[in-house]
């Protein structure tokens, strides 16, 4: 119903008008009808106008000003921004109808902080709007986090200028609706600043400080102890963090705590200073932990994916560069890690056939795994194929070992196989190829620089 509305409303007739020569009545406009075409162009046909209103009229609509005013917010919804803003500028009705708050559900505004501009933040709290993303500051954040009181979603990702003085401007108070916050590459921020976040955002269940340098550990026990609500944390290249700080975060460090964070989402990515003990604080203090990313840790070692085991929760583990992990390390993670739906352990460069057998002995969930430039051969993916039946995604470029015996094998045993990355792989022919595009149904497929939708 709703795309038969929109289809007639861009073919409806218009309605009775004066034109500047002073002719009233249907007004016949078909546009470019003086210029001469070229021999063999055709015109355009106009669909029929007698049937185009007819249309409009059994379903009551003659014109777009018919409308019920529902149906007029459904169609902005659909719109981007600046559209929306556009047609608030046709008509009244237009207006009132992209004003309504349905209209900007969902939306992000993307603004520039040059100057104080209540009016502008007052024009977005009557829109309904909750999720900021400040593009450039210059001014404090008090107009944006204390003027939007509903503001759940604040992202100053990239305002390299933004300090722990122009933090505190903003976050001076309670802010109780705000959910989730983006401080990456914020590189002036320190443990101050997380401090008084800590102190005033205690329903914060998103927090990403990626490249926030000068965070240390003292920062995460601020936020073990007062961001409890926590569900997702992003400490991507946090140099300075070290075991003590995981140790603070999971609240393993033998302080008396009544309740500790319940993580789900934890990115440790080229946290250099990380150990294996990192992973015996988490495993022991994060017993609902789903999703970790420990790539660029290189200290961390098989040890570690002893620890890792015994997270039966865990469903997504990325190891990508971690050097010193090989198949015994993999081995830990297919005994205990059963239910793992994502394993990266792409430049592994110890990991072999060995961790296929591992694999296909015990991580029947698997639906994704990357091993691009691991020591893998034929035999390891032939035994990955006769069980890993729900594999959807396989990356094994620069896997310069593997020949069309493995793409014959994946190509008979794992249907739900989509996407396949084989870039760097030279001993892959059209035929194999040419079996995997004829006995799958793959969307994407890598052999080169770019990967191609089929």
């Amino acid at each position: 119903m709703e795309g038969d509305i929109q289809d007639i409303l861009l073919r409806i007739e218009p309605e009775p008008c004066s034109s500047p020569t002073g002719r009233t009545g249907n007004v016949s406009f078909k546009p470019y009808d003086d210029i001469r075409l070229s021999p063999g162009t055709k015109k355009f046909k106009f669909p029929d106008s007698t049937k185009v209103q007819e249309q409009g009229v059994s379903l009551g609509i003659r014109t777009i000003e018919d409308l019920y005013p529902e149906l007029l917010c459904l169609i902005f919804s659909n719109l981007d921004v600046q559209s929306k803003g556009r047609a608030a500028q046709v008509c009244i009705k237009w207006r009132d109808a992209v004003y309504s708050r349905s209209v900007w559900r969902g939306v992000t505004a993307r603004l520039h902080l040059r100057k104080s501009n209540p009016i502008m933040i007052l024009s977005l709290v009557r829109r309904g709007i909750r999720q900021v993303q400040v593009l450039s500051l210059r001014k404090s954040l008090r107009d944006v986090v204390q003027g939007m009181p509903a503001l759940s979603l604040l992202d100053l990702s990239g305002c390299y200028n933004l300090s722990d003085s122009v933090l505190e401007t903003g976050f001076n108070r309670t802010i109780s609706s705000l959910t989730s916050i983006n401080l990456s590459l914020c590189k002036e921020l320190t443990d101050n600043s997380l401090g008084r976040i800590a102190t005033h955002c205690k329903n914060l269940e998103i927090l990403d400080l990626g490249g926030c340098t000068k965070i240390t550990n003292t920062g995460l026990l601020l936020i073990s102890l007062g961001l409890r609500k926590l569900v997702s944390l992003n400490l991507r290249s946090c140099w300075q963090i070290t075991d003590t700080g995981l140790s603070h975060l999971s609240r393993t460090d033998g302080e008396e705590r009544t309740e500790r964070l319940v993580l789900e989402n934890l990115v440790l990515q080229d946290c250099q200073k990380l150990s294996d003990e990192s992973l015996r604080y988490i495993s022991e203090g994060f017993k609902s932990l789903r999703r970790i990313n420990l790539s660029f840790c290189a200290s961390i070692t098989d040890t570690g994916m002893k620890f890792l085991s015994k997270m039966s929760s865990m469903s997504e583990l990325n190891l990508r560069f971690c050097d010193n992990i090989s198949d015994i390390g993999v081995g830990y993670l297919a005994e205990g890690c059963v239910g793992l739906h994502s394993l990266d352990v792409s430049f592994c460069e110890r990991v072999t056939d060995g961790s296929m057998a591992h694999i296909a002995s015990g991580l029947f969930s698997l639906n994704s795994l990357a091993m691009a430039s691991c020591r893998i051969q034929d035999e390891g993916i032939i035994k990955i194929s006769k069980t890993l039946l729900d594999l959807d995604t396989l990356n094994i470029g620069q896997c310069a070992r593997i020949t069309d015996r493995s793409l014959i094998s994946l190509g008979s045993q794992l249907k739900k196989l989509r996407s396949i990355d084989l870039y760097g792989c030279p001993r892959i022919t059209p035929i194999g190829l040419n079996y995997l595009k004829d006995n799958l149904e793959l969307k994407t497929i890598n052999t080169g620089l770019w990967q191609a939708e089929l």
